[in-house]
């Protein structure tokens, strides 16, 4: 199975021929064609494009599995943990779920024209914004081939032509689900370049898609620590990207007990993995001789590692001692660090010297602290009195997302649709000249 039937002669030639900063050239050159295209298409277009894939994902079942067992095989041979294959990995249920995300996708509000803050100036012209796409996205992630039809379905949403490069773990399960995308984009009559995935898992790739700013207007990666800080570092193109989620739950002295043990418990291990996942845990003084030892044998039922200061292990004599890389550490584990502190200034102190500015929560009842809380600490998500499992596009009513922004310009957060749109000032008028 291939995806160069999705290719024009130039980029099939320069993939035949091994050149592959040609063929990432002509794939970029198809996008900002096809780029020019959508910003024509209206929803009906784009939506009718998305059912049609998920018809074929559908009717493509067979092949899919097919595909995913040659990536599954060629990932046990080279010796890819059990958690990095079962990331891979897909099922009738994975299937179903990507089927879901993109009648979800199709069914959300489209960003794209909408115009606000039109307003009358002295002169008699109105003036306003409308929202309208960023045009050529690159794509940057790793191993979930679910990722591939999640990053074509918001993209074409939101007008937006698109180039995915994929992890070489993936590569034949992405070649399959990228003739699904085709065959959508078809039947509804849209470019075939509006959404193309590199056909080769040579580096180089990666290399040329973030230092094509002629063609790319904007990268997003979605992966380790180590690739996101190669494209930060070598990008030509602006990046829309965090580094790590180091996230804490800040629990006051005034915090309701139930509230403080049900979020603690939550944040940490509803799952492991993930970049809201809290990793730091600061408790007041004043309350952790009653909250840590219950929260310690909560922990204990997950079998969560308890990493903590000298405050913590006097209460907590299990938990080991935590060290300076502790506490700026993003575990993905069943590992948690605890601090205990004095008061707010010091919880906020830590999280500004220890924190990825991703999210950070805080439990309390004084809500004139909360709202100072909410306005120091410098992330992309504060929360009060709820986990920080909820920083998340689909919690916040976004439908879905690309990915979080802990950046500060353009998006910040979870980056859904609008996230994907930029806007242009639209001025109307009725024959006014400037005087």
């Amino acid at each position: 199975m291939s995806v160069t039937t999705s290719l024009d002669d130039d980029a099939k030639l320069s993939l035949q021929a091994g050149d592959v900063a040609a063929y990432m050239q002509a794939l970029g050159k198809a996008a900002r064609q096809a780029a020019s295209q959508l910003r024509r298409a209206d929803s009906g277009q784009k939506n009718r494009a998305l059912i049609a894939m998920a018809s074929h994902l559908d009717a493509a079942r067979p092949d899919l599995l097919a595909a995913n067992a040659g990536d599954l095989a060629r990932g046990q041979e080279n010796g890819l943990d059990a958690a990095l294959l079962d990331r891979l990995a897909l099922s009738d249920a994975r299937i179903d779920a990507m089927i879901e995300g993109l009648e979800q996708v199709a069914a959300l509000p489209d960003p794209v024209g909408e115009i606000n803050d039109m307003r009358y100036r002295p002169s008699g012209i109105q003036v306003g914004k409308m929202r309208v796409p960023l045009g050529v996205i690159g794509i940057i992630y790793e191993s979930r081939p679910n990722v591939t039809m999640e990053a074509a379905s918001l993209c074409l949403k939101a007008g937006n032509a698109c180039v995915l490069r994929g992890g070489s773990e993936a590569r034949d399960s992405n070649a399959a689900i990228s003739l699904c995308i085709q065959a959508g984009l078809v039947d509804a009559g849209l470019p075939p370049g509006s959404v193309q995935v590199v056909a080769t898992s040579d580096r180089e790739a990666v290399g040329a898609m973030i230092t094509m700013p002629e063609y790319i207007d904007v990268i997003i990666p979605r992966g380790g620590k180590s690739l996101i800080e190669r494209i930060s570092r070598e990008a030509k193109v602006p990046v829309i990207k965090h580094l790590d989620g180091v996230c804490h739950v800040y629990v006051h002295s005034l915090a309701d007990p139930a509230k403080a043990l049900a979020i603690a418990v939550n944040a940490k291990t509803h799952r492991y993995g993930t970049c809201n996942t809290m990793e730091t845990l600061l408790v007041d003084a004043a309350v952790a001789d009653l909250l840590l030892p219950e929260l310690a044998r909560r922990y204990a039922e997950h079998d969560v590692e308890l990493r903590g200061c000298a405050q913590t292990q006097a209460l907590l004599p299990q938990a080991l001692p935590a060290s300076e890389e502790d506490w700026g550490a993003e575990y993905l584990a069943p590992i948690l660090a605890i601090k205990v502190v004095n008061d707010i200034d010091e919880a906020i102190a830590h999280i500004e010297r220890y924190g990825s500015h991703h999210t950070d929560a805080i439990v309390t009842e004084d809500y004139s602290l909360a709202r100072r809380f909410m306005a120091e600490v410098d992330s992309s998500s504060v929360v009060v009195n709820a986990s920080t499992r909820f920083a998340d596009g689909f919690e916040y009513g976004l439908g879905a997302e690309i990915g979080i922004s802990t950046d500060k310009l353009h998006a910040r957060g979870p980056v859904g649709l609008e996230g994907l749109t930029t806007q242009k000032y639209v001025v109307m008028g009725d024959g006014q000249v400037r005087e």
